[in-house]
């Protein structure tokens, strides 16, 4: 896999200057074409049976549980279809399924093991599924996806020429990494299977789409661009297809075609929830796209339309259901908004949008809202108010302990960072230099969740700023570029490794830098200071 060499920094450097139109041109038609998996149910069945796997793969999970819930109750003797429904309950790379998803996907077990109609390579498929119900009041989801991994791994090597099952065993070595694995060992190995096969099936849905999760991190992000946009042609009315190719356009820094790309997602998830649910309802891809469109358009300081989404946000009544990906855009959103702009004040007067959704059944999303109103006090003076919001976040973090260590491990980044500025404001550098790095640290040993497009403030980031605070430009110039490494093109970082690196004399580093923040910023609403200030400086 040599190509996943390619530096992330580099590539995006070299398509700042492309047109958004031009990376997302049409070379073909779009196209829309049904998986190849033979099954033995009656022939209606067998193409229903098609696109509903084509559905499943790009994980609209409500509607492809309709369909697959269609083919059981026109052929109840077919097993694969309760092996749909049974897949369709569990949605492998967002978060743990309920309890009644649990039940109900261990029922369409039961019925797939219990059905006439299967064959040998059948009942490896329902054994697999099987393999992540089992014992679910005993074992924990991380225990479960491992199970259903090596029990995928079985599949694909007894049938090596089944390409469904190197598609979904891919899946699954995504769904059973851990996010502190900074090696992707799993994203490696899904990667390489699902390139294999994409030479013979180009317009597969879940090869470009798990492509995309296996590219998803700073290190592979170049490697996933081709899946990227070809995605939405093959997929172009399902949202989370439009969606996803806006996962490597973040990691690479490609802030207008993240926009294009979840302004069509978006689009296409209202029309769903407004054609399903009604007016004024909200799912999981809606708010989705709206988090990813809110970090996008404030790295190119177009702070007009990111009020709009948050306006957007707090215009929503009633959803469907809620879950983990939808708890972390309604925090984030807002939350976003104060901080990347330094809003301090809005910061410590931030509350919980009041559209119903219950934050309270997730604490490390409320976390976000409590560490940015810490801040805020912190900047803007209040020290009881930001001890406040510190204690509270050391609440939220042991109410996680034992229970899911990668979030409780988030929160702590957090509060280690809050700490660390409420030291510097009391005026105790070196307390406050030791926290900001022990949360950077931290936050540098995982990797973030697909439900997030980046944390609501870098903690290398937010180390570096407070660097440059110290009068320590040097050492924050290390910081910023090291955050530019990871996450290219971000607003906040290029400005910060500008000011660093004029500080130290560097002038031809803060040169590029100031020409590329001015380059990338596409301003909407108020000009913010920080591009008077970087123009200032290249007219000198």
């Amino acid at each position: 896999m040599g190509y996943h060499r390619i530096s992330v920094g580099l590539m995006a450097a070299a398509l700042l200057a492309l047109p958004s139109q031009k990376l997302l041109a049409e070379t073909a038609p779009k196209v829309i074409e049904e998986v190849d998996f033979a099954i033995s149910c009656g022939p209606l069945s067998q193409q229903a049976f098609k696109h509903a796997v084509w559905t499943l793969h790009s994980f609209w999970y409500p509607e492809a549980l309709e369909e697959f819930t269609a083919i059981a109750a026109s052929e109840p003797a077919c097993a694969m279809a309760y092996w749909g429904i049974a897949m369709s309950q569990w949605y492998p790379l967002w978060y743990p399924p309920t309890p009644a998803a649990l039940k109900a996907g261990s029922q369409a077990v039961e019925k797939a093991m219990a059905a006439p109609t299967q064959t040998p390579r059948e009942a490896d498929y329902i054994a697999a599924i099987a393999a992540f119900y089992r014992d679910n009041d005993k074992l924990d989801h991380q225990a479960r996806a491992v199970a259903y991994e090596k029990a995928m791994e079985q599949v694909y090597e007894r049938y090596p020429d089944d390409r469904e099952a190197a598609v979904f065993y891919a899946l699954a070595l995504n769904a059973s990494a851990l996010k502190t694995d900074k090696g992707f060992a799993n994203q490696r190995k899904a990667a390489e299977i699902l390139n294999k096969i994409w030479k013979a099936e180009p317009n597969h849905p879940g090869v470009v789409h798990y492509l995309i999760h296996s590219d998803d991190s700073p290190q592979f992000a170049a490697a996933g661009l081709d899946a990227a946009i070809c995605y939405a042609k093959v997929a172009p009315d399902v949202p989370h297809a439009l969606h996803m190719p806006s996962h490597i356009f973040t990691r690479l820094g490609m802030w207008q075609q993240s926009i294009d790309s979840n302004r069509a997602a978006h689009t296409a998830a209202l029309a769903y929830v407004h054609r399903t649910q009604g007016l004024g309802s909200y799912d999981q891809e809606t708010l989705h796209t709206m988090d990813y469109l809110e970090y996008a358009y404030l790295q190119i300081a177009q702070d007009g339309p990111a009020k709009a989404v948050i306006d957007e946000l707090i215009g929503f009544r009633q959803s469907a259901n809620a879950n983990l990906a939808g708890a972390y855009a309604v925090a984030a959103i807002p939350v976003r908004y104060v901080l990347e702009r330094r809003d301090w004040p809005g910061a410590a007067a931030l509350s919980e949008p009041a559209i119903g959704f219950p934050l309270e059944r997730f604490p490390w999303a409320e976390a976000m809202i409590v560490y940015a109103r810490a801040l805020g006090d912190a900047r803007t003076g209040n020290i009881v108010g930001a001890e406040a919001e510190i204690t509270r976040l050391q609440s939220l973090e042991d109410e996680l302990k034992g229970k899911d260590t990668y979030w409780a491990n988030q929160v702590e980044v957090q509060r280690l960072a809050a700490a660390g500025i409420l030291a510097h404001v009391r005026g105790d550098a070196k307390e406050a230099a030791a926290l900001a790095r022990a949360a950077a640290d931290l936050d540098a040993t995982m990797d973030k969740h697909p439900a997030t497009p980046s944390s609501v403030l870098p903690a290398r980031e937010l180390l570096a700023d407070l660097l440059l605070e110290l009068n320590q430009p040097a050492a924050a110039l290390v910081e910023y570029q090291a955050m530019l490494s990871t996450d290219p093109n971000r607003f906040r970082s290029l400005l910060g490794e500008a000011r660093a690196a004029k500080q130290t004399g560097d002038s031809a580093t803060a040169h590029d830098a100031y020409w590329k923040l001015v380059a990338l910023s596409k301003p909407v609403g108020s000009a913010r200071p920080e591009l008077d200030e970087a123009r200032s400086n290249l007219a000198n």
